[in-house]
């Protein structure tokens, strides 16, 4: 039946012709790449998808600014769930706020845009001596950002449009003082109070459960007592320095190397001098440059008559204010640190020799050079390691590309094992035992990487056993797994885990026994029985917790005070009970003035605080916004 296909191949290829091209008209080209998307919504404001790769980018963003403010901050931190939650939130916030100005029809007038950079103290440090912005620095400020100036100004205009909707409600916010004061009255007010405690921990030595309540207890709560789902995997990492074992460098490279490189690895040359400098900005006028011109030849033939006067004359008529009080000595320098012109004749110039007028954007300097500090060149054999290190991550970086696409090829293809990737590419099968979904605490570097260990257990993965495809982990790092044994999540027999059962049981019985007491004793004290052994009063507030558990400062705080004395019983759940006598109330403490201005104002700040927060909820539910991620448990 496939004859006719050879016979009309023209034909058919006509055919699929028509059926292809029009697909294309009505899809685009991309829309193809978008069929195969894997790209999934993490969060949706409105129709508007937040996507996997922008939070991930995102993140990685925030990380890389965080890592640059503060460098010694700890690696694990920002890449904790949390943060990276901490990240998407961001994210919603910055849409729904965009999309908000949006449908207001905020915009940024260009007189706008323009007072705000020149008050912004970022692009006020690229202003040049006459006032005017160095270009060529705000270029650079854009491109830092990935930006043209034009995008970086268009983000400008956006952030201004959006800081609209927020302002709009946090600086409108207000609190009339007698309206703060009778909100800070209650929050300063401190209260005399009594706590006998009931603790669970007092109950339990006396409890000895059997085995029937040991298994109704198990029975009951099997959740409790599941054992997670574990893989052991091997893996291998591909990066730079495995790429670099690879490397043999010929000792003749090695060389050469060291004959071009020599005198930079050694060091650099510095410099000493001294200079007159009469001050002339390029921008002046060219009657003053040429005035300043003037000063300065009649001071070089001074100094040309006398080179010891040098120092002297430098401090009565040199106007760089950094050195004329030392004579005009600069101190050593290398190459890079001065102005061209000032570099040029210095490094060219014999030591003791005083230099002619050199004409500089400052103005016009007399040099001295007064010493010559020549690095000492290393011989070879010291410099062997470095070297032999640098070529090798030249190469590695060079390198590195068409390794991984043998290493992407090979895991892929060969897929029922790592050992041919391996032994291709001389790298170590690793193994790791024990493997959750999510990275264990103190774990780092592949293992680390969700990405990775969602690879891993993968349903495919899990139930064929065969290699994860590469996985980019960091810059210049990929790596693959497998899954070499899998044990599925489970609830462990009774007689693996009696201990914590039984100690759970006692726990829960003693905190029952604990609560129980406690509620009898504060029922009998409300009809007026007088208890045994009160313990000492103390005073407690808001700002003075004394240690108490919250749940009792909250208590204690809350109790109706229009008859004293007041009693409140409170659950402190796994730990027991606690009955709070509340004896009297003590009024807020009456502050100095400027004390109280100050707590006026911070409360005025909570509430316009408050008030926002309420405007973004009602923003984000107008918008639909949700995050289709859940958040972190957080550890206890």
């Amino acid at each position: 039946m496939f004859d006719i296909f050879r016979k009309h191949t023209r034909i058919m290829m006509m055919v699929m012709f028509l059926l292809i091209i029009p697909s294309f008209v009505l899809l685009g080209i991309d829309g193809y790449s978008r069929m195969n998307e894997t790209d999934v919504p993490v969060a949706r404001v409105g129709r508007t998808d937040i996507t996997q790769s922008q939070w991930d980018a995102a993140h990685r963003g925030e990380a890389d600014r965080l890592r640059a403010a503060m460098p010694n901050i700890d690696a694990k931190l920002l890449d904790s769930p949390e943060a990276r939650y901490a990240t998407l939130e961001r994210l919603v916030h910055e849409q729904v706020v965009a999309q908000a100005a949006d449908q207001a029809r905020l915009s940024t007038s260009d007189a706008r845009l323009a007072r705000f950079l020149q008050e912004d103290p970022t692009i006020a440090s690229l202003r040049k001596a006459d006032g005017k912005i160095d270009m060529d620095r705000y270029r650079q400020l854009a491109a830092s950002q990935g930006l043209t100036p034009e995008g970086l100004e268009n983000n400008v205009r956006l952030n201004l449009a959006r800081r609209q909707i927020e302002t709009g409600v946090s600086a409108s916010g207000f609190v009339m003082p007698a309206v703060a004061d009778v909100a800070l009255n209650a929050f300063f007010e401190k209260r005399e109070i009594q706590v006998v405690n009931f603790l669970a921990k007092d109950h339990a030595a006396k409890l000895n459960p059997t085995e029937a309540e040991l298994d109704v207890f198990y029975q009951k709560n099997q959740s409790l007592f599941q054992a997670p789902e574990q893989a052991q995997i091997e893996y291998v990492v591909l990066d730079l320095d495995a790429v670099k074992r690879g490397i043999q460098i010929p000792e003749a490279e090695l060389k050469a190397y060291y004959e071009q490189n020599a005198l930079r690895l050694s060091g650099v040359e510095e410099r000493r001098a001294s200079h007159i400098l009469i001050n002339a900005p390029k921008e002046a006028a060219a009657a003053e440059r040429q005035k300043a011109k003037l000063k300065a030849e009649e001071l070089l033939k001074t100094v040309r008559a006398n080179p010891s006067s040098f120092a002297d004359l430098a401090r009565k008529n040199s106007q760089d204010p950094g050195s004329a009080a030392k004579g005009g000595d600069l101190e050593f320098f290398a190459r890079g640190a001065m102005v061209k012109p000032f570099e040029d004749a210095a490094f060219a110039m014999e030591k003791g020799a005083i230099s002619d007028v050199v004409e500089s954007d400052f103005g016009f300097h007399i040099i001295q050079l007064t010493d010559i500090k020549l690095p000492q060149q290393r011989s070879f054999e010291e410099l062997r390691a470095s070297l032999e290190s640098d070529l090798k991550g030249q190469q590695a970086q060079r390198k590195f590309a068409e390794t991984a696409e043998i290493f992407t090829n090979t895991v892929y293809e060969q897929s029922d094992s790592l050992k041919p990737v391996a032994d291709k590419l001389k790298l170590e099968i690793k193994t790791a035992d024990k493997l959750a979904r999510q990275p264990l605490p103190g774990v780092s570097g592949v293992l680390a990487s969700e990405k990775f260990l969602s690879a891993l257990f993968a349903a495919d993965t899990l139930s064929s056993k065969r290699n994860t495809e590469a996985i980019e982990t960091a810059a210049n790092q990929l790596v693959a797994g497998r899954v070499v044994l899998y044990q599925p999540a489970r609830t462990l027999p009774l007689a693996e885990v009696r201990t914590q059962v039984q100690a759970q049981v006692v726990a829960a019985r003693a905190a029952e026994l604990a609560q129980k007491e406690g509620a009898e004793k504060l029922a009998l004290w409300k009809t007026g029985a007088s208890p045994d052994n009160l313990p000492a009063a103390q005073v407690v507030s808001r700002d003075q917790a004394l240690n108490l558990p919250a749940p009792v400062l909250l208590a204690a705080l809350r109790v109706d005070t229009t008859k004293l004395p007041a009693w409140v019983g409170v659950d402190l759940g796994p730990q027991g009970y606690a009955v709070v006598r509340v004896n009297r109330v003590l009024p807020r403490e009456a502050a100095a003035q400027a004390n109280l201005v100050q707590r006026r104002d911070q409360y005025a700040q909570w509430w316009a605080e408050a008030e926002s927060q309420a405007y973004f909820a009602l923003l984000k539910e107008k918008l639909k916004a949700e995050i289709l991620v859940p958040s972190p448990v957080k550890k206890q």
